[in-house]
C-alpha cells in the first residue's frame, strides 16, 4: 500500500519523500518571468496543472514579475488564491529576461528546474517528455520548435544569435537555445555562482556542461497580445552572449587591425615605387573620403567593443545588482 502524507497544500508520496532525503522539496519547479502577460497566466497554471496532477508530480509554480506594466501583478495575485504551491516573486524594476530567471532559479525548491515563457507559446504538457529525458547522463533538455509561431524578425534575431552561440559557447550546432528547458539542481547552483549584473542563462548552462539534450515540440501561436522582445532588446540579450563569454570580438578587433595596417603599408609601398617610376599619383577626394570612414568605422568599432567591456567590469566592480526584490508572496 502506498503511504500519503497530507501537509499543508503538499501531498508527500515515496517520490516525493525520496526528494526531500536528498534536500529537496518538489519533483520540479517551474520558473516563469513574467511582463505584461496578465490574460494568459491563469490560464497557464491550469494547463500546468491538468498536464502535471494526472502525471503525479509534485510541482511549485515560481512567477517572477518584471515591473509588469498591465495587470500581471492582480492576475498573479488571484491566482495565489485559487492554487497551490504558487510563489509571486516582484522586481523593483525591469532588469530582463534573464535576471527575473536568476531571481526564480535563486528561489526554487525542486529536484529538476523548468524554464518557461509567460505567453503560453510553450505547451505546459511538453513539461512530462522534456522531464523524461532528463536521465542519469543528460544534465539539460531543450525543447526545440519544429516550426516557429513567432514573427520573423524574431526568427531572424534567433538564428544569428544561434551562429553566434555556436562559435562563443562552443556547443553543438544542432543545439537550439530555446527558452523552454528543464535543467538538473545541480545545474542550477552553477548557474547561480554568477552574480553579475548581465546574466545569459544559456550561456551560464553551458559554461557548466556538455551534457545536453534536445526533443522536438510544437512551438503554439501566442495566447494574447504581441511578444515583448523589441529589437532593442534582442541586441542586449547578445551583447550579454558576445561579451560575457568570450574575448573573441577583442581578438577580432586586434586582428583587424593588423590587417589593415598591413594594407596600408602594401598600399604605401606601392605608392612609393609608382613615384619613382613616374607614374601619376591617384587623384581625387572621393577615394581618400572612402577610405578614412572606413577605417575610423572600424576604429569605433574596436573601441567601442572595448569600451563594453570596460564598462561591464566597471558596474560589476560597482555592485550593480543583477536584481532587487520588492516582495515575495506565496501559499506554500
Amino acid at each position: 500500500m502506498t503511504a500519503i502524507i497530507v501537509c499543508q497544500n503538499v501531498i508527500f508520496t515515496p517520490k516525493l519523500m525520496s526528494n526531500i532525503t536528498e534536500g529537496f522539496i518538489f519533483d520540479l519547479s517551474i520558473v516563469i518571468p513574467v511582463f505584461n502577460s496578465a490574460a494568459s497566466l491563469e490560464p497557464l497554471v491550469e494547463k500546468i496543472e491538468s498536464s502535471l496532477n494526472p502525471a503525479n508530480y509534485s510541482f511549485e509554480v515560481i512567477f517572477v514579475d518584471d515591473c509588469s506594466e498591465d495587470d500581471s501583478s492582480s492576475s498573479l495575485n488571484s491566482i495565489l488564491k485559487k492554487h497551490h504551491n504558487i510563489t509571486v516573486i516582484e522586481l523593483r524594476k525591469n532588469f530582463g529576461q534573464d535576471n527575473a530567471i536568476m531571481a526564480g532559479l535563486e528561489h526554487s525548491s525542486g529536484a529538476k528546474i523548468v524554464i518557461m515563457d509567460d505567453d503560453l507559446q510553450h505547451n505546459p504538457s511538453d513539461i512530462i517528455s522534456l522531464h523524461k529525458n532528463l536521465t542519469h547522463d543528460v544534465d539539460v533538455c531543450y525543447a526545440n520548435f519544429v516550426t516557429k509561431k513567432q514573427e520573423w524578425f524574431k526568427n531572424l534575431g534567433s538564428n544569428f544569435n544561434h551562429f553566434c552561440a555556436n562559435i562563443l559557447l562552443n556547443k553543438p550546432k544542432e543545439i537550439y537555445l530555446s527558452p523552454f528547458k528543464i535543467l538538473d539542481a545541480g545545474i542550477k547552483e552553477e548557474i547561480l555562482k554568477y552574480k553579475g549584473p548581465y546574466p545569459y542563462v544559456d550561456g551560464l548552462i553551458f559554461r557548466s556542461t556538455l551534457r545536453v539534450k534536445q526533443i522536438e515540440v510544437e512551438h503554439s501561436v501566442r495566447f494574447s497580445g504581441r511578444g515583448n522582445y523589441t529589437l532593442l532588446k534582442s541586441i542586449k540579450v547578445w551583447l550579454k552572449l558576445v561579451t560575457n563569454f568570450s574575448i573573441l570580438p577583442l581578438r577580432l578587433a586586434t586582428l583587424s587591425g593588423f590587417t589593415f595596417a598591413g594594407i596600408g603599408f602594401i598600399f604605401a609601398i606601392i605608392f612609393i615605387i609608382n613615384y619613382f617610376y613616374g607614374s601619376q599619383a591617384p587623384q581625387g577626394w572621393s577615394s581618400v573620403a572612402v577610405l578614412i570612414l572606413c577605417f575610423g568605422g572600424i576604429q569605433l568599432i574596436a573601441i567601442g567593443m572595448i569600451g563594453e567591456y570596460l564598462g561591464r567590469l566597471f558596474l560589476l566592480n560597482n555592485n550593480q545588482p543583477q536584481y532587487i526584490v520588492r516582495n515575495i508572496r506565496t501559499n506554500k
